[in-house]
């Protein structure tokens, strides 16, 4: 895990020793991406500047410091991330006789040897890992941009002037002398619905995120300003539409037993290192079912880690234990106070160099620093809700559509305004009352919060519709942002939403292509590497991905359960008691804590003369749900941290 920057500047002459200065600061600014070591390296004929940060994971001896270049000196790379089958490449490379004389045992070594032999895309396809690298043809004189295909490493691209800048986060393009950076206000006003900036945009004018799973190529010829489309060497639409083709013909056991072997065996090769490592464990089915498996191939005790919160319905810490001690692992766990994790706060804009708001982004940042604390690599349970229908929209969006569709909007939006009438904090003692009357099923943490939710999608039009208002914080960002425009995403997109055979699987798909990449692995890789931890996913193995998509929605979703066929995976290591509870997520009481200790901090952030004097947001809307929020009568804690977590963005930046 590392962190790479650089840029191509074929029209701006510049010397060696100025361009060297330049991506030495850029890579500077990564440090914490890669603590251990920063070289970079500069063609001052063809333009080209690449930096590197160094977290030492594979190959700890020079041998494995980059920039590297191929050893028939074509190619110079710089990679951030793992491949995990870096052995099996280095053994095919052997057979057909185009090993180099190997210099060391690195798998950026391998990478670059693959390149040479099979070309950039061949060999990309062959990779097995997480990745975000650039690629220097020194014969061709193109930059070739490089992102694995689920998206877990980041990699930004962007021009300032007749430079093109590239970067493992923004706050490298910005220490380029050519930087400007100007805010995308219709990119502020997808972060306003999303709580993110969704791919290919970002915070910037000009600047972009690179899809996963693509490959973009600049030209020496390039026009400033030109962005040559990316082309896909995996293409997540075409797995999906070919597993659902192919459905799994086997019975439950038979699935059990292909999903175990696969899931074992993306493991097995993400256990590889030559560092400490563990797993974070929450006690819920994902990361459960990793440690499980880890334990399973381990000959010691798999160090695990996990934090707790004294806020009740917001700990796990005694779930994770009771998993932890069945399996025995040797288990860590921290209770952190909520001034712990209020002094976070002032972290985040710096953590995650772009407006992100998904506060779950405070405990992840938390569990991380206490793993980095005993190891420099810890695994993930992240992606399996996405891929085994873990979410209860999967379940409930087309239960609801088809409820609702039969009666007329008037009614509907009738509903929604008594929905809306009681405060959750109302709601939540009513079905307190009556939880025990209710299937397990039905059983949720804050029933209040997902009421009032719910009742936002009473009048959809369509199941594409409820999906997008589910997943949005504000339902019209562009009220909010002077002078947004909302670009088309995703979430809009008839096409995208048609890849799934059925409702649930049509919004795994855009689960898996837009709100993983662009918020769960972002908020992951930055609350780690914030502490210089690495993290790997071993459900994002695009093996397990392709078996997931074969799998019938009777094995992912069954009588309203959600990840059904991984929870039987489960109960073949940890008994069902220990794990089967209501679903509560990662989260932090930021409701409780925004009328509370963060009240004077928001209210700076949150004040109209200051909301007008920048002139980005609108203060009437944002000053009517916060009185709301603060009496009590609703609970904007979504649509208000969306706002703070820009203007304290904002404020980092001048």
């Amino acid at each position: 895990m590392c962190g790479i920057t650089g840029f191509f500047s074929p029209r701006a002459a510049q010397s060696s020793e100025a361009m060297q200065g330049t991506v030495a600061r850029m890579a500077a600014t990564l440090a914490l991406r890669g603590p251990d070591e920063q070289r970079v390296w500069v063609d001052a004929a063809a333009g080209c500047a690449l930096g590197h940060r160094r977290l030492s994971v594979i190959d700890l001896s020079a041998q494995g410091a980059q920039p590297m270049h191929s050893a028939c000196q074509r190619y110079v790379i710089v990679f951030n991330g793992e491949i995990y089958n870096h052995g099996d490449l280095r053994a095919d490379l052997e057979r057909a006789g185009a090993a180099p004389a190997w210099r060391g045992h690195s798998d950026t070594e391998i990478m670059l040897a693959a390149i040479a032999h099979w070309g950039l895309h061949a060999a990309t396809t062959r990779l097995t890992g997480m990745f975000a690298f650039a690629l220097w043809d020194r014969q061709e004189r193109t930059l070739s941009l490089v992102r694995d295909r689920a998206g877990e490493k980041p990699l930004y691209y962007g021009w300032a002037g007749d430079h093109f800048l590239f970067g493992s986060e923004l706050k490298a393009l910005r220490a380029h002398p050519a930087w400007q950076g100007d805010i995308d206000r219709d990119a502020l006003t997808l972060f306003m619905r999303h709580a993110y900036v969704p791919a290919p945009y970002s915070i910037y004018a000009g600047v972009r995120k690179l899809p996963p799973g693509s490959i973009v190529t600049l030209r020496a010829g390039a026009a400033r300003g030109d962005f040559p489309a990316p082309v896909l060497y995996w293409d997540a639409a075409a797995v999906a539409r070919a597993g659902q083709g192919a459905p799994f013909r086997g019975s439950v056991d038979d699935a059990v037993d292909a999903l175990e072997e696969k899931l074992r065996s993306a493991i097995a090769g993400q256990m590889i290192a030559d560092v400490p490592l563990g797993a974070f464990l929450s006690g819920g089915i994902d990361s459960s079912t990793i440690v499980a498996l880890m334990q399973a191939q381990s000959a010691r005790p798999v160090k695990t880690f996990t934090i707790g919160f004294a806020e009740d319905g917001y700990d796990e810490a005694k779930h994770a234990a009771a998993v932890a001690k069945h399996l025995g692992t040797d288990h860590s766990e921290l209770y952190v106070s909520a001034q712990d994790a209020l002094n976070v706060v002032p972290q985040l804009p710096q953590l995650y160099d772009e407006p992100f708001a998904d506060s779950s982004q405070i405990p992840t940042h938390l569990v991380a620093r206490l793993a980095r604390q005993q190891v420099t690599v810890s695994l993930s349970g992240d992606g399996g809700d996405e891929l085994f229908g873990g979410y209860t929209r999967h379940d409930w969006t087309g239960r609801l559509w088809n409820s609702m569709r039969r009666y007329p909007q008037p009614l509907r939006a009738l509903a929604a305004t008594l929905a809306t009438a009681a405060s959750p904090a109302a709601w939540d003692s009513v079905f307190g009352a009556i939880a025990p009357l209710l299937p397990r099923s039905l059983r949720q943490s804050h029933p209040g919060d997902k009421l009032h939710k719910a009742a936002a999608v009473f009048n959809a039009g369509s199941a594409q519709e409820i999906y997008l208002r589910l997943a949005s914080q504000w339902q019209n960002p562009a009220t909010v942002v002077i002078n947004g425009i909302e670009p088309a995403t995703a979430a809009h997109d008839v096409a995208a939403w048609q890849v799934g055979a059925d409702i649930a699987h049509s919004q795994m798909y855009l689960d898996l292509t837009s709100y993983l990449p662009d918020d769960i692995l972002v908020k992951v890789d930055r609350a780690a590497m914030g502490v210089s931890l690495e993290t790997r996913v071993p459900f994002l193995d695009h093996r397990v991905i392709a078996f997931a998509w074969q799998l019938p929605l009777s094995m992912k979703i069954r009588e309203g359960q959600g990840k059904w066929l991984l929870r039987q995976l489960l109960y073949r290591h940890v008994p069902a008691p220990l794990i089967e509870r209501p679903k509560t997520g990662f989260g932090v009481p930021i409701a409780a804590w925004l009328r509370g200790p963060l009240k004077t901090w928001a209210e700076e952030l949150l004040d109209p003369a200051r909301l007008e004097r920048e002139g980005y947001l609108r203060p009437e809307p944002i000053t009517q749900i916060w009185r709301e929020h603060l009496a009590g009568r609703r609970n904007h804690q979504h649509a208000l941290w969306n706002v703070l977590m820009f203007e304290s963005w904002l404020a980092a930046q001048q």
